[in-house]
């Protein structure tokens, strides 16, 4: 079985069917979405009913902190720009898609792995993990041998051997990476929508369970679309400026 990883897709159409299709070429089996479905972009009655479409059919989806403020109306611990996509997107969507949002799982556990979109010490409290201390400390809160997470908007793995601190490094696009058994891991998604680690292209990540390897992916998608939309909306400018350069 293979399982794609997408988070933080943002409302960004575009990053988001460009992932799914270049997924389904490498033969996914699964979708796992660990939240921020919404926010930022300009599409968001789109993405979530494309993604409510893949949970009726299996999908697993994750709550985010963006899916709370969206859902609720009301963005809290946000910057000026954030709480102003917050507040449109909250008039864009409607009570059903709403709805969805409120009754999103903060965590899953399925077999050896634990799916959530920030730390995992307390995940409401929404705690990014950046470095191998924070990745440490989401490890040690779960039993689980394999992590899953995004929020931060840049991809990382890390690694922790019995006894041992964490260790932490840079995935690369395409390559394999063998999650070695006597190991927990923590694998944080890069973002669909919005990425932040100088690299505009839109990131996901792919489990294969049989061979138990992680890859992470970057996909080139339609930029110039993304941003023309959310200017169009009136969204802040530097929503889109943003795009292009993956910060």
């Amino acid at each position: 079985m293979r399982i794609a990883f997408l988070s933080d897709i943002h409302a960004n159409r575009e990053a988001f069917d460009a992932c799914v299709t270049h997924a389904q070429r490498q033969g996914v089996d699964r979708w796992i979405f660990l939240g921020d479905l919404v926010g930022y972009g300009a599409d968001p009655v789109y993405v979530v009913d494309r993604v409510r479409q893949m949970a009726a059919q299996g999908a697993l989806v994750l709550k985010g902190n963006h899916d709370v403020a969206a859902a609720s109306g009301v963005a809290e611990n946000m910057n000026d720009y954030a709480t102003k996509a917050v507040t449109w997107t909250y008039d864009e969507l409607d009570e059903e898609a709403r709805d969805f949002l409120r009754a999103l799982p903060m965590t899953v556990e399925e077999d050896d792995r634990l799916y959530v979109h920030s730390d995992a010490t307390s995940p409401a409290e929404w705690r990014y993990v950046t470095d191998a201390a924070t990745a440490e400390r989401s490890l040690r809160a779960t039993r689980q041998r394999l992590t899953f997470c995004g929020h931060i908007h840049v991809p990382q793995l890390y690694h922790m051997a019995p006894q041992k601190p964490a260790v932490g490094f840079q995935p690369q696009h395409a390559a394999p990476i063998p999650l070695v058994a006597s190991r927990k891991w923590l694998m944080v998604q890069g973002a669909v929508g919005q990425p932040r680690d100088h690299n505009p292209a839109a990131a996901y990540g792919v489990l294969d369970v049989k061979r138990n390897e992680m890859t992470y992916m970057r996909v080139p998608y339609d930029i110039d679309g993304a941003a023309k939309k959310i200017h169009e909306a009136g969204l802040p400018q530097i929503l889109a400026a943003r795009l292009y350069i993956g910060r």
